[in-house]
């Protein structure tokens, strides 16, 4: 890096994506220009039919301190129509995130607040340090967290996002576990060894399998398990066996060998 850049991105010869918040000096505050970086970011893999797995990772002490206090004095001034706008473009980019067709880790370090902790919650998986902390702080402001809200209550659940959505309090990584903020716990060496654990895995599996039955999930979560339910996911099994994809993974199974997608 030449001028110190706010998000990188880098692909392996794996096809893991990696995106870094890059402000430590403000512990990886955000503003319109970042978000705007990191949409551009997550449009980019999702597009990428080489990219099979993507880190969502930061530098410095802390993930990510939610939203960047200079921006902050400069949305004070904001009319509603601007605010509005403002608000957005930050819901499409937790939307973006949250959307993307590959599987995506969160490598948590340090501080999380207010925004920073909807993005581990848009994450499919989140591996935290155990120093790591969290705090959905907006009513300390007289704010609300609304545009992470969907995110951070499909992770914690509506019972315990009341709780700490009113009461700001600070959460150790032990209590995001419990909550289901986290995926894991792991000590601050263990971290990479901890994600590349789980990169593993999912580098051996069905690239396109594993993007459905992401959207499955997102689908017919909570919904009734009725005839239209039942119907939709035999259609779906259906489907997939007679892809490209399905065919290659059971006739590699059945002939002992390793399927196509997969690199070793």
């Amino acid at each position: 890096m030449t001028e110190q850049q706010a998000i990188t991105m880098d692909i392996d010869e794996r096809g893991v994506a990696t995106v870094t918040l890059n402000r430590p000096h403000i512990h990886n505050a955000f503003d319109d220009v970042v978000i705007a970086e990191l949409i551009n970011a997550f449009e980019s893999i999702h597009n990428n039919n080489d990219v099979r797995v993507m880190i969502l990772a930061a530098t410095g002490k802390s993930f990510c301190a939610g939203a960047d206090l200079n921006w902050m004095k400069k949305m004070a001034s904001y009319s509603y129509e601007e605010n509005k706008q403002d608000a957005g473009n930050l819901a499409r980019l937790f939307s973006s995130l949250y959307n993307l067709n590959k599987p995506t880790i969160a490598r948590v370090q340090g501080a999380v607040y207010g925004g920073g902790v909807g993005l581990v919650a848009c994450c499919d998986i989140a591996i935290g340090s155990k120093l790591s902390k969290f705090c959905l702080s907006e009513v300390k402001l007289g704010l609300v967290p609304a545009t992470i809200s969907p995110y951070v209550i499909e992770a914690i659940g509506p019972r315990m996002a009341k709780r700490y959505f009113m009461t700001a309090e600070v959460l150790s990584s032990r209590r995001a576990r419990r909550i289901g903020l986290l995926s894991e716990v792991v000590s601050e060496e263990e971290l990479d060894a901890s994600v590349q654990s789980v990169v593993t895995p999912l580098l051996k599996n069905g690239p396109g399998s594993i993007s459905i039955a992401k959207q499955l999930i997102n689908n017919i979560s909570y919904s009734a398990i009725d005839d239209q339910l039942i119907d939709l996911t035999s259609d779906l099994i259906a489907s997939v066996r007679v892809s490209d994809e399905g065919q290659e993974g059971l006739t590699a199974f059945l002939e002992k060998r390793s399927p196509n997608w997969k690199k070793a």
